[in-house]
């Protein structure tokens, strides 16, 4: 077993003030800096970040990957996880300052006897990306220091807002600014950030919707957290790539609480999720769900909403009226349609079965919203 504890990834381009606070708070960590290694997926040539390096050489190990290309978060943390030669492995932004006994804490309890576990960390100050910042007021490091201090002599820190509601999707609430699991889980099974997910959003939840399928527990542990860094940001142009992204989830991993958090929020899918597992059981009876189905009917995109099947049918529906060609073979996703993964007015025709109009407000106004959307043309349909 490797001696080194801890594998630091951060991906990172242009936020050097950032991340001097957060290789600050490093190397004062009280866990021996021979036990661990920061690894920088850093996307660009940037003599400033070298020299940056260069002031920390002689209290942290950096290892730093360089690209050119354009800035990729999941590439970048990419490039940087592939490095890792520690027993755990801390996914951590680059907008992130830590307290100097994280690192020692989290091994004593958390991974000392080899947990097979996913520990998502709070993010102190963080807003959910609820509002722009144009400019910050950099502060020194001595400001955080204070205020990590004043944080780890209290008895109990429940700031971040994931704690104050239910979690009922383990990976909704998985955003990686924090989160940590061992390394051999990553290699197992291939746990590396899917490069199709551009911009901001949902790559995260993605990854994390993986470990899930391996059955590792993901929890969020109130010891572990850190303060999160003002930066600039748009929240318009984070929205526009988000929304880009949780369709591609939506399409790669159907599925009732993919589109739930697709069409509501990561954060309040975990407030909606067991509503809406009853919701669809009412509507679709036990046992089944609904499904949308593509293809085409006499030469033109046909899409189905609100069809009821078994649940893990592959197969259409017995009772189904819409007479689809043979080929292409029409393809059916398990969603009951708040969010359709197809670009707008794509499809030619859509029928809406029944099922729809039993569902509540929120949930049929955002299926009939998705539809107007995508389709040309709406048009009363026979039911199965």
């Amino acid at each position: 077993m490797s001696t080194v504890k801890f594998s630091i990834v951060i991906p990172y381009k242009r936020r050097l003030d950032n991340l001097r606070l957060c290789f600050e708070s490093l190397a004062e960590q009280t866990l021996n800096s021979a036990e661990f290694e920061v690894l920088v997926g850093a996307m660009e040539y940037a003599p400033e970040y070298v020299s940056l390096c260069a002031e920390f050489a002689d209290r942290l190990t950096i290892v730093s990957v360089l690209s050119a290309a354009e800035w990729q978060i999941t590439h970048a943390r990419n490039l940087a996880m592939r490095q890792a030669s520690g027993q755990v492995m801390v996914q951590l932004d680059a907008d992130m300052a830590l307290p100097p006994r994280f690192l020692e804490n989290l091994y004593q309890r958390h991974f000392a006897y080899g947990q097979n576990i996913c520990v998502i960390g709070q993010m102190l100050g963080y807003d959910n990306n609820n509002s722009d910042v144009e400019s910050v007021d950099v502060r020194p490091f001595d400001h955080y220091r204070s205020e990590l201090a004043a944080l780890d002599a209290a008895d109990r820190v429940r700031q971040d807002m994931r704690l104050h509601v239910d979690h009922v999707i383990p990976w909704a609430f998985a955003w990686t600014a924090l989160i940590v699991l061992p390394t051999a889980l990553v290699r197992e099974h291939d746990l590396y950030f899917d490069e199709d997910f551009r911009g901001y959003g949902v790559e995260d939840l993605e990854w994390a919707h993986r470990i899930c399928a391996t059955g590792t527990p993901i929890v969020m542990a109130e010891d572990v957290y850190g303060i999160h860094l003002p930066h600039p940001r748009s929240v318009a142009g984070n929205r526009a790539t988000e929304q880009l992204n949780y369709h591609r989830f939506v399409r790669k991993w159907p599925g009732p609480e993919v589109e739930l958090a697709a069409a509501f929020g990561d954060f309040e899918a975990n407030g909606m999720a067991l509503d809406y597992r009853r919701e669809l059981t009412a509507v679709a009876s036990p046992g089944h769900g609904l499904a949308v189905i593509t293809g085409q009917v006499g030469g033109q995109r046909t899409l189905v909403v609100g069809a009821v099947v078994e649940a893990g049918q592959t197969q259409l529906p017995a009772g189904l009226r819409v007479p689809f060609d043979a080929r292409p073979r029409p393809e059916m996703l398990p969603i009951a349609g708040l969010v359709l993964p197809f670009p707008e007015r794509s499809i030619d025709v859509c029928h809406v079965l029944s099922p729809v109009s039993r569902l509540s407000d929120p949930y049929r106004k955002a299926v009939l919203g998705e539809v107007e959307r995508v389709a040309r043309t709406v048009v009363p349909s026979a039911d199965e």
